[in-house]
């Protein structure tokens, strides 16, 4: 099945989705819950994943613990029907972000949720400095939010990120677990490629029709080599497509996601060993987090050392 550590599973090829016994992929599910005018919604969307994955969910408030606030959260236990024993709540006072880290790695969060912002007067959505900084270091997989609903939202098309990386199993797998829990009408499997530099490389030596056909010839290469991955899962739940883009790493896949008006996409986060300004965090996954297309799931792999 793959290496297991307290909280997650991290899925390894060859991986097959009608596996006999049913997996726990998010064991605990935190929640950064502020009181602003979204905290209610998050917290129905929480509450959708708890029951999705049977999890745990905990919930992380950073600031003073008083009077107030506790009878804030006893109105949004009894507006969901909660019982104090079904959730968590955590309160904790210091800097958020680093506060909210800190939460996570002493609970063992397998996945945060958070929202995102909206750009004012714009469709597009961005990650606030607090927010980037979780993203950037929460020792889990995190879940934005753009539009987050009390009333469940039908999820029609998903986007799964076929990246060839450590993580693109997990990747994968996620994508089917979702789209069979929300009966998505369609997943596209989606691979960047880049071709500028062979495009310069063969123009001198060849036509433009010939050169269109070795770049058609390269693609449908790509698109065999996902065909040959996905064998390794069980796709039959939902239809799929496979898309392979060419172009600028990361816009690519963010225009293909708004396109094809997806509700979801999924992407793996690796850690590398970069420049101090790149740590932690690929350029292209920066670039989607700047104009979110729709909502976001990154996965991270708790298991990778720290560099």
């Amino acid at each position: 099945m793959g290496k297991m550590n307290q909280n997650s599973i991290i899925f390894s090829e060859p991986y097959f989705f009608n596996h006999p016994k049913p997996v726990t992929m998010y064991r605990k599910i935190g929640l950064a819950l502020a009181f602003s005018p979204t905290f209610t919604a998050l917290m129905a969307e929480a509450l959708r994943l708890k029951e999705s994955f049977q999890s745990e969910l905990v919930l992380i408030h950073v600031g003073i613990k008083n009077d107030e606030k506790e009878a804030q959260f006893n109105v949004l236990l009894q507006k969901f029907k909660l019982k104090k024993g079904e959730v968590k709540i955590i309160w904790k006072q210091g800097k958020p972000a680093k506060t909210i880290i800190k939460a996570c790695k002493k609970e063992g969060i397998d996945l945060l949720i958070a929202g995102a912002l909206k750009h004012e007067n714009l469709i597009n959505y961005y990650i606030g400095s607090i927010a980037r900084k979780i993203l950037r270091k929460a020792p889990c997989s995190i879940m934005i939010f753009t539009e987050p609903s009390e009333k469940p939202k039908k999820i029609n098309e998903i986007v799964v990120d076929v990246e060839d990386t450590p993580l693109r199993s997990e990747v994968i797998h996620n994508g089917l677990v979702f789209g069979k829990i929300k009966k998505a009408r369609m997943i596209h499997f989606v691979k960047e490629i880049k071709l500028y530099g062979l495009t310069m490389s063969v123009m001198s030596q060849y036509s433009i029709e010939e050169t269109s056909e070795l770049r058609k010839k390269l693609i449908s290469q790509e698109i065999k080599k996902v065909e040959k991955i996905l064998e390794n899962f069980d796709t039959s739940t939902t239809r799929t497509n496979i898309k392979v883009i060419a172009g600028k790493s990361g816009f690519e896949l963010r225009k293909f996601t708004r396109n094809v008006k997806a509700e979801l996409l999924i992407i793996g986060a690796i850690k590398k060993k970069l420049d101090l300004i790149d740590r932690l965090f690929m350029n292209r996954l920066e670039f989607i987090i700047e104009d979110i297309p729709c909502n976001l799931l990154i996965l991270k792999n708790n298991l990778l050392p720290e560099k």
